[in-house]
């Protein structure tokens, strides 16, 4: 399993990750990159897995290390350029604006993602991304970006289709992000796939 944890301003994340079995290298890759008072998420899961799975991950992610500032939607159609002679992927985007407290996310495939509120007295206390069918490289779908408002503690976590239906269950909002993220991975991994689950807290510039 690889796992990594990092605290930096306006978020605190982790990501924990595996290979399917029989594999070194996994096609789920996650970007965690900052840029004026934003940080861009993605993950990011090339199509099958092994070597030609990992190659079209990587590809997608230089293209959203390059491109950084553009919209979620810019980086989808960049992306599926670059990615025109690979096997493909998958991907969710989210853009915390730190400034303004809100999220710009856009996913096509089936890179789930969720916001949990950390304030009980917000409704809904959940949100999931609206995912638009499509294969990146391939066959990119009209995309629509939503915005949600953030607060301080609210927690945004990715999952890829290695992990069951349901990793989102029975979240414990009082952990930190590393042992969500390792929890998920741990309870929920098929075995059948590559598996990557990503966990962000929202924190803000105040912290």
């Amino acid at each position: 399993m690889i796992a990594s944890a990092k605290a930096a301003k306006g978020i605190d994340w982790a990501v924990a990750s595996r290979p399917v079995a029989g594999q070194t290298v996994s096609g789920d890759l996650h970007v965690v990159q900052f840029f004026g008072d934003c940080v861009l998420l993605a993950v990011i899961d090339g199509i099958g897995h092994g070597s030609e799975a990992d190659k079209a991950a990587h590809a997608a992610g230089a293209v959203l290390e390059k491109n950084i500032s553009e919209s979620t939607i810019t980086l989808m159609r960049l992306c599926h350029e670059a990615l025109a002679h690979t096997r493909g992927a998958v991907m969710t985007i989210a853009c915390l604006n730190f400034k303004e407290n809100t999220m710009n996310w856009v996913g096509v495939g089936n890179v789930e993602a969720r916001l949990f509120r950390a304030d009980p007295n917000v409704t809904p206390a959940h949100e999931n991304i609206l995912l638009r069918g499509g294969l990146i490289g391939y066959q990119l779908p009209s995309l629509h970006a939503s915005v949600l408002p953030l607060m301080a503690g609210d927690l945004l976590l990715f999952a890829t289709d290695g992990l069951h239906v349901g990793f989102d269950q029975r979240i414990n909002l009082t952990e930190n992000p590393k042992q969500i993220a390792d929890g998920i991975l741990s309870r929920h991994f098929k075995g059948t796939d590559d598996a990557l689950a990503l966990a962000v807290r929202y924190l803000g510039l105040s912290q």
